[in-house]
This record gives C-alpha cells, sequence and structure tokens, in this order.
C-alpha cells in the first residue's frame, strides 16, 4: 500500500545513529526493511542500506519492481535477478553482493547482530533466515538492533493509523464468528472462518493491499499456555479463546478473545471477574513514567500464577517487539507506545482463560484501539 514517506519516523532514526555515530544501517528483516522504507516483500531476499546523510537504497527481486516501484519510499531501488543462469547460489547471496558493495563508501555501520525474532514476509511459508556469510561480510559492524527498537518503540500517526486498521479487521473478524460459532464446531473449524474473514475481507478494503491471518484457536480444555489448533469441539458454556494476530500492509495487531455458546458456567464465571479486576489494575498503572517491572510484579503476583508468556510487549511491524516489561528490568512507560497487555491464567490439564487488546500509551492512561469486548463475549 503507497504512504506518504513519514519524514517523523526517519528522523528519530537518523537522530539515534548521531547519538551513536553510526554512519549507515543494514536491514534485511522484513520489519526493518518495512520500517524504513514502506517496502514489504515477498520472499525475504530484500535489504536497505539507510545512511545517516543521503538517500537510502533499497535491494529487492526483479519480479518485485512493480511493488517497489508503487510502495517504496526509496528513490533508489536496485534490482536482484531470483534465477541467474550464470550464478547458481541463491537469491540472498546476490542481495548480499550487492549491499557489500553499496556500503563500501560508509564507515561505521550497525547491522541486526541481536535480532531475535522478525516479522513475516507476504509469502510466510518459507520465512528466509541469515546466513553466515551475511555477518562475516560485516564483521567490524555494530549491533543497530537495540537503535531500531529505541526508534519503533514510540510509533507516528501514520504507524498508529495503520495500527489501527489491523485492529479494525480483528475485531470485524471476530464479529463474524461469533454469528457462526456452534455447539459441535471443530477448534480448526473456527480458526478457519476468522481467518477466510481476516484474508477476504480484510484483503478487500480500498485502504489495504495484503491482510493476513494467523490464529491459535481453543476450545474449553483445549485452552492452554501455547499449544496448537486441534479438532477438539465447541461446548456450550465453555469459552473459546482465539489468539489471533492480524498483519495489515506490514503493522499488525495482537489480541486475545473469548467466545462462549450460551452462558458461562460459574467456575468460568468466577475466573473470568478475577481476571478482569486484574486486568483493569494493569491497565490503570499503564501511562508515561510508570515502571514497566512494576507492572509485571502486580500482574503475575495478584494472579497468584505464573504465566509462562510475557504479560506486556510492544506491537508495530512486529506482532511481538520491544518493549517487554519484566520484574527483573528496568525501563518506563511512554507515550505514543503500543502495547498488548495479556494476562492469563491455566488450569491444570487443561481449560482457563487470557484476554488481550492492544492499548497506546497515552497523556493521561491508555486507549483501546480493538473495539471488540474484552472477556467472556456471548454469541448470538
Amino acid at each position: 500500500m503507497s504512504y506518504p514517506l513519514d519524514a517523523l519516523r526517519l528522523e528519530r532514526v537518523r537522530a539515534l545513529m548521531e547519538e551513536q555515530d553510526l554512519d549507515a544501517l543494514v536491514v534485511r528483516a522484513p520489519d526493518n526493511v518495512v520500517y524504513l522504507t514502506n517496502f514489504w516483500g515477498m520472499k525475504g531476499y530484500d535489504a536497505c542500506v539507510f545512511p545517516r546523510e543521503g538517500e537510502p537504497v533499497l535491494f529487492c527481486l526483479e519480479a518485485s519492481a512493480e511493488d517497489a516501484a508503487r510502495t517504496a519510499w526509496t528513490a533508489d531501488v536496485r534490482y536482484v535477478r531470483g534465477y541467474d543462469g550464470s550464478d547458481p547460489r541463491p537469491p540472498l547471496a546476490r542481495t548480499l553482493d550487492a549491499v557489500v558493495e553499496a556500503v563500501k563508501g560508509y564507515g561505521r555501520v550497525g547491522i541486526e547482530l541481536s535480532l531475535g525474532t522478525q516479522a513475516s514476509d507476504r509469502m510466510v511459508g518459507e520465512p528466509t533466515t541469515f546466513t553466515r556469510a551475511w555477518f562475516d561480510a560485516f564483521s567490524a559492524a555494530a549491533d543497530a538492533t537495540p537503535l531500531l527498537a529505541r526508534a519503533r518503540a514510540l510509533k507516528t500517526d501514520q504507524e498508529l493509523a495503520r495500527m489501527r486498521v489491523a485492529n479494525e479487521i480483528a475485531a470485524a473478524a471476530m464479529e463474524h464468528v461469533r454469528g457462526r460459532l456452534e455447539p459441535g464446531m471443530k477448534e480448526s473449524e473456527a480458526a478457519a472462518v476468522w481467518q477466510a474473514y481476516v484474508h477476504g475481507q480484510g484483503t478487500a478494503r480500498t485502504d489495504v493491499e495484503l491482510a493476513l491471518p494467523f490464529s491459535l484457536v481453543w476450545a474449553g480444555k483445549g485452552i492452554k499456555t501455547f499449544t496448537a489448533t486441534s479438532d477438539l469441539p465447541v461446548v456450550e458454556g465453555e469459552p473459546v479463546l482465539f489468539e489471533i494476530w492480524v498483519c495489515a500492509d506490514g503493522y499488525w495487531a495482537d489480541h486475545t478473545k473469548n467466545l462462549v455458546v450460551g452462558e458461562p458456567t460459574s467456575e468460568y464465571a468466577e475466573l473470568e471477574a478475577r481476571l478482569m479486576s486484574v486486568y483493569a489494575a494493569a491497565l490503570d498503572h499503564i501511562r508515561p513514567g510508570a515502571s514497566m517491572a512494576e507492572l509485571d510484579v502486580l500482574v503475575r503476583d495478584s494472579l497468584r500464577f505464573e504465566p509462562t508468556h510475557p504479560i506486556c510487549h510492544g506491537v508495530g511491524a512486529r506482532a511481538h517487539e520491544p518493549p517487554y516489561p519484566h520484574r527483573a528490568a528496568g525501563g518506563s512507560f511512554e507515550e505514543g507506545m503500543v502495547l498488548a497487555v495479556e494476562p492469563g491464567v491455566y488450569w491444570e490439564g487443561g481449560g482457563g482463560l487470557r484476554v488481550e487488546d492492544n492499548f497506546l500509551v497515552t497523556r493521561g492512561g491508555v486507549e483501546k484501539l480493538s473495539s471488540f469486548p474484552d472477556g467472556i463475549v456471548r454469541c448470538h
């Protein structure tokens, strides 16, 4: 999707580069390429050289020339052959050659040395990975991952607008499933209904070029900390938990929503009341200057349970990105952050509940980005 150049975003990156005395960044994680160029590649064979002064260079496959011309902010786009009759190496090797040539004139370079996760490309099915040759080619480079994490933690108005779109699609898809969920339906069938709506109706929007769905759906006893969607049936009175992600043109929403056919059992009603009380206290805590460590302590101690997943993390050009509040770490919340807040309780043997939405940190607290309710939502 074509967006006007987000100057504030790029100025923030360049200010941090000045602070750390970096002459250029070399990035190839799809989310960092999106962040710096607005180009969302097909196969992860793309890269960007982003200088502190001067024009960035985007490297992408020849087959993506039309996409780059339509969406990229960079005027300098250099193409790499997906297939070269004289070169049997994979495309990323040719990308690396081109990048190395482009950075020859720069002094201190930063690359993604400590990147732990990255967002998907548009094809998703075969994510690319960094090879040793990539790191060896920049052996004297600094680690640019912390710099990019700092820059990305505070969202610009354009980024917020794009994330609101992803949140709208996720909420609309939940409303769609809400009217169709019924006893006996399998977890996998419920997931397919949600995913089909996101991909079909989300991509059909005039302000979206491609919407991709990702989900984990668990019914009743299938609700656990982290496991795959299975074929367990929907049971009246037991929640169906939707752990869902929407990526709309490179920007994400990350939610956990719960539907129930009929009325929840007394056991689940009691759990919902306790969990929503903790959730409300967590949201009340989050405001500019508030301690991230204290949030982690507040939630985990209040639940009297130790979820194995973070109870809060950043969202943006990746579904899970810094900051990750932790009781043993520092940091304070800042205005302009977008966070996923997700306390959960899981019973031994299966079952439980998690709630999650995305929140913008504002001067006075937080703003919920999704219109779909939290807690256990009754089906129509």
